[in-house]
């Protein structure tokens, strides 16, 4: 099923990325590992057991996103699978951080999936069909203190997948989101420097495997959502029902950061 599948991944260079990529090889998959830096990508391509592609790729930079595109297309013939996962996040207060923050979480978390998406659908029009994969998060369910920019690109982002799914399932191509929790990879080191959150959540934070294990099995079976951790999700499904009540129970619960 996976067998000689070909899924371009963003921010590919470590955490969930690198790890679905590693798993995609030894499926027999071929993943194409893109991401700013091309010495950080080269050294987790090492790790890769099979066939994969490397490429620099910025997803900010929309004439470098559309010559990648074409040239994996033309070196490998096809993009069956798109895997917008880069993203990063600064955790702060909205009083404390600058407009500028707002806009360039933005312009990587949400546009860059814009970008990437839009580079992608010539291609999996013209092949009859494919796969794009958006790298949501819970916090594009459930907005918590000192996320408020954050929060807002993955609200974007699940506002953009499903209009998407809808659109794109007459040409054949599947749009799918996947929402995790707090994940231990360096995502967090850079969103929260001095470890609090991190030390906060330890006890339900989730591994990178097991996101990368969920994609792959999204890849498989062209789910259309998964929320991750299910704990998580059936919390935010009864936040959603009862906001007011959860705020008194859980408010202190949900603000660790």
């Amino acid at each position: 099923m996976l067998h000689g599948k070909i899924v371009l991944i963003t921010g590919a260079a470590s955490g969930i990325g690198a790890e679905t990529a590693r798993l995609l090889a030894a499926s027999g998959a071929i993943p194409i590992i893109t991401g700013r830096r091309l010495d950080k990508l080269e050294q987790m391509a090492s790790s890769l057991t099979s066939t994969y592609g490397c490429y620099k790729l910025d997803v900010t930079n929309f004439d470098e996103i559309v010559a990648v595109m074409n040239q994996v297309t033309q070196d490998y013939g096809r993009i069956d699978v798109l895997l917008n996962n880069a993203g990063y996040g600064v955790f702060e207060h909205f009083a404390d951080a600058p407009v500028e923050r707002f806009a360039e979480m933005m312009d990587t978390n949400y546009m860059g999936i814009v970008r990437c998406s839009k580079a992608v659908l010539p291609i999996m029009q013209r092949q009859g069909g494919g796969h794009i994969i958006n790298v949501a998060s819970m916090a594009g369910k459930l907005s918590t203190a000192k996320s408020s920019g954050y929060a807002a690109t993955k609200h974007a982002v699940l506002g953009l997948t499903n209009a998407m799914r809808t659109e794109l399932a007459p040409m054949n191509i599947v749009v799918s989101a996947i929402n995790p929790g707090p994940i231990d990879t360096p995502f967090l080191h850079t969103a929260d420097p001095e470890g609090t959150y991190a030390n906060n959540v330890r006890g339900y934070m989730l591994t990178p495997e097991r996101v990368a294990k969920a994609i792959v099995q999204m890849i498989k079976r062209r789910t259309p959502e998964v929320d991750l951790p299910l704990s998580a999700s059936v919390g935010i499904k009864l936040y959603g029902l009862f906001p007011r009540l959860a705020d008194r129970i859980a408010g202190r619960w949900l603000n660790r950061k």
